[in-house]
């Protein structure tokens, strides 16, 4: 039996619904049933890709031309993490009883990244996106250039997916701003695949000449391929950025690709050798060097996984021994990127206004308010479709172990062995308090509503 999170025709009334929203009602609470409508559409869109399942949410998507909604929602939520969150963190009388509501802001960019990286896959994907193409390049250059910048270790050692704090749960406003730097490695990662998908796709002369001239993306993949910021060396061990998470790798895999080393070297690929990027890209003496830099890594092992690389290796080869040309102008008109620009011109000046509003009207929830987001989480993340979504077998929250025994309260967690949960409880205890609290108000809204319906006929 397939599980599903939501069916066709229910997903179809999601999708009808997507709006664009102002800066000021981020948070509001008809942002937050459509932060809700979009966490379903992704684990939808995830599970009918991860089982070939018919791909009907990005279907919908496509046909109904939301795809540019998503883009812009996920623009406005950045912007908002740069400009509003910072003053909101400083704000004295900003003091709120539970960060969740925030938490769940923060998170609606990774969220719709996810989405785009499952569905631009495809090409009709990219056709359907439309301008907002040129939106979505200038979104994955400000991710993957700051990714490209961390090229220390340690640094990239903190980074992965979201930490609690010691007492098990977002307690502070602090711990916030640490779950957002967190969850900032996650979304680049995304935005590179989605990148990769671009070019891919694009024959636009306005979305090349974006990525090449204007952004000369080559040069930026070439330091991520350089620094390779999805890998590190922990305790004398190399760990690779994998699924979501830090894994070890024996010595004898060192050398094997990741997709996301695969996302970089195809990226790179196209935007080298595809005939149109060619003939658009400017190979002076600095964008030449920095790609002869490629040559030190296209090993044999390297192409024997990947072996249209040979042809780059080639290329690469030939680049050497050419001089540099500047490519021909043509006079044409280009498209520019307008969401990031149009949002900023709306709310300069006005970001310290926007936070006091906030404050007062989003995220200023009564503990009923709380509870009834409590509930809605609760029915989204169903236990079971959210197992169906992960690759491997469950693993020990103490020791990393794979694991065969979950948390018989919250049902959330799982261990080895009762000695791993008795080590782990001290962290765990406030989450499995917070997540067995929301379970149980659920199966008492459900029990109630039947007798509430029953009073009524």
């Amino acid at each position: 039996m397939e599980t599903s999170v939501i069916f066709p025709g229910e997903a179809e009334g999601y999708v009808q619904t997507l709006e664009t929203f102002p800066l000021k009602d981020v948070g509001s609470p008809r942002w937050f049933r459509q932060h809700e409508y979009i966490e379903k559409l992704n684990m939808q869109a995830i599970l009918n890709a991860s089982t070939t399942q018919d791909e009907f949410i990005k279907d919908l998507l496509v046909s109904l031309g939301k795809i540019p909604i998503l883009v812009h929602e996920m623009i406005l939520v950045e912007l908002w993490k740069h400009k509003v969150f910072p003053i909101l963190c400083q704000l004295q009388d900003f003091n709120p009883k539970n960060t969740f509501p925030l938490y769940m802001v923060i998170h609606h960019e990774a969220t719709i990244i996810n989405l785009l990286e499952t569905i631009m896959f495809h090409k009709d994907s990219y056709e359907a996106a439309d301008d907002s193409a040129l939106d979505l390049v200038d979104y994955c250059h400000r991710k993957i250039t700051i990714l490209a910048s961390r090229t220390s270790r340690q640094e990239t050692a903190t980074q992965g997916r979201p930490t609690h704090s010691e007492s098990g749960g977002l307690s502070s406003v602090q711990d916030l701003q640490g779950q957002n730097a967190a969850l900032e490695f996650d979304i680049s990662l995304k935005a590179l695949s989605v990148l990769r998908y671009i070019t891919d796709h694009t024959d636009s002369i306005s979305v090349i000449n974006r990525m090449l001239s204007v952004h000369n993306l080559p040069c930026v993949l070439v330091q991520l391929i350089e620094h390779s910021p999805w890998s590190r060396y922990s305790d004398g061990n190399m760990e690779k950025y994998i699924n979501g998470k830090w894994q070890k790798i024996p010595s004898e895999d060192y050398l094997m690709m990741t997709k996301l080393d695969g996302q970089v070297w195809i990226a790179l690929y196209n935007l080298v050798l595809k005939e149109d990027c060619q003939r658009k890209y400017d190979f002076n003496n600095f964008n030449k060097n920095q790609l002869l830099k490629l040559r030190v890594f296209l090993t044999e092992v390297l192409i024997d996984q990947l072996p249209n690389l040979l042809e780059l290796q080639r290329f690469l080869s030939h680049l050497s021994m050419t001089d540099s040309t500047p490519p021909k102008k043509y006079l044409i008109v280009e498209q520019i990127p307008a969401m990031w620009n149009n949002i900023m011109q709306a709310n300069t000046g006005k970001w310290k206004a926007i936070a006091k509003y906030q404050v007062k009207e989003a995220f200023n929830s009564s503990e009923k308010d709380l509870r009834q987001q409590a509930i809605r989480l609760a029915q989204t993340y169903n236990l079971d479709v959210m197992e169906s979504l992960i690759p491997d077998k469950p693993k020990c929250g103490a020791c990393g172990s794979e694991a065969s025994k979950r948390c018989s309260r919250c049902q959330g967690e799982w261990y080895c062995r009762r000695e791993c949960q008795v080590k782990n409880w001290p962290k765990h205890k406030v989450a499995c308090q917070l997540m067995a609290d929301a379970m149980e108000n659920l199966q008492k809204d459900l029990t109630v509503k039947p007798t509430e319906r029953e009073r009524k006929s």
